[in-house]
């Protein structure tokens, strides 16, 4: 099995140090670097190929969603998950929707990181059980509104339930396989779902499909 090539990023040394501990005798993990700050992060990236990172939301430079950003248009494969102690709902949605593959609190326990890491690795979108609560709540305005889709999201969400992959849906419509992995993610956000089947589930459910 090759190892997740991981970086940890926390301004806390004593957390850096805690995950390093935490996570070194998983089978599948490498602690290849850690970071204080988010310059740092990306400099790394630039000459150092990373599979996993482990990010913190609250950094002295840039803010982990802010960071996200930049990260995948740095290093677009590359997993993010985020360990925090924000439990706001707009905050979690938005690391999401900027292209992180789960959001985990810091008081998570490790099976819980362990099967984010492994549903991220399918392409899915996970939350610890905590996470999971506070985005099931409905939002202030009410119960949880349709969601808005643009024409191209209309457009890969009927082919995802037609049970079409990325790389074919990519050749049917003209765009890179990983275009429309974006698409996909964007989908499973604005339906705040943790997988394609769960979104097409939601999606006939709404009356979308």
């Amino acid at each position: 099995m090759n190892k997740l090539r991981t970086v940890i990023v926390d301004d806390h040394p004593i957390v850096i140090e805690g995950l390093k501990n935490l996570l070194s005798n998983e089978e599948n993990i490498q602690i290849v670097g850690s970071c204080y700050n988010g310059q740092d992060l990306l400099s790394y990236l630039k000459y150092h190929p990373v599979d996993l990172i482990l990010l913190d939301i609250t950094l002295p430079d840039i803010n982990g969603m802010e960071l996200c950003k930049l990260i995948k248009a740095q290093s677009v494969e590359t997993i993010i998950l985020i360990l925090s102690n924000h439990t706001e709902r707009s905050i979690i949605l938005q690391t999401i929707q900027n292209g992180a593959s789960g959001y985990l609190l810091k008081n998570s326990a490790l099976a819980e990181l362990r099967h984010c890491i492994a549903e991220a690795l399918k392409g899915n979108i996970c939350y610890s059980r905590e996470v999971v609560e506070i985005i099931s709540r409905p939002s202030k305005n009410g119960s949880l509104a349709l969601p808005k889709l643009t024409r191209r999201e209309q457009q890969i969400l009927a082919l995802l339930a037609e049970g079409k992959t990325s790389q074919v849906i990519g050749q049917e419509l003209f765009l890179s396989p990983l275009t429309v992995d974006t698409h996909r993610r964007n989908l499973i956000q604005k339906f705040q779902v943790k997988n394609v089947a769960e979104l097409i589930m939601a999606a006939n459910q709404q009356k979308i499909l």
